[in-house]
C-alpha cells in the first residue's frame, strides 16, 4: 500500500506540443507496478491549456480547484471545483483555464498495454 501526500511526486512541466502552462505529477505509475490504472495531478496556470488532442483510451477527471473550459468537438464545456468529467477514447479535447487562479485535477487513465 502507498499512502503519501500529492507534494511528494515531483512536478515536471508538460512538453507537449500545444501545451502552455501546464504541470503534471504522476502518483500512480509505472513505479508503482500499477499494471490497470494511473493516476496523474495537473496543475494549470491561469491562462495556461493543455494541448488540443486525443488519445486511444478513455479518461476520467475529478476537478479539485479551480474553473475553467473543456473543449471539445461537440463544443465548450465550463467546468469547476467538484466536477467531474468523462473524456471518451478518441475524443478531441483541451482543458483551459480562464479563471483567476490555478486549476487542478486529478486525471485517471488505463496503463499502458490495458486499451483495448
Amino acid at each position: 500500500m502507498k499512502v503519501e501526500p500529492i507534494e511528494a511526486h515531483e512536478q515536471k512541466e508538460v512538453d507537449m506540443e500545444g501545451a502552455a502552462h501546464v504541470k503534471v505529477r504522476m502518483l500512480i505509475g509505472p513505479d508503482d507496478n500499477a499494471p490497470n490504472f494511473h493516476m496523474r495531478h495537473f496543475e494549470i496556470s491561469p491562462g495556461g491549456h493543455t494541448p488540443h488532442h486525443t488519445h486511444d483510451f478513455e479518461h476520467e477527471v475529478l476537478i479539485l480547484s479551480g474553473s475553467g473550459i473543456a473543449s471539445s468537438e461537440e463544443g465548450d464545456y465550463p467546468f469547476k471545483t467538484g466536477d467531474v468529467i468523462f473524456v471518451p477514447a478518441g475524443q478531441q479535447h483541451q482543458f483551459v483555464n480562464n479563471g483567476d487562479r490555478p486549476c487542478t485535477f486529478i486525471c485517471l487513465i488505463p496503463a499502458p498495454g490495458r486499451c483495448g
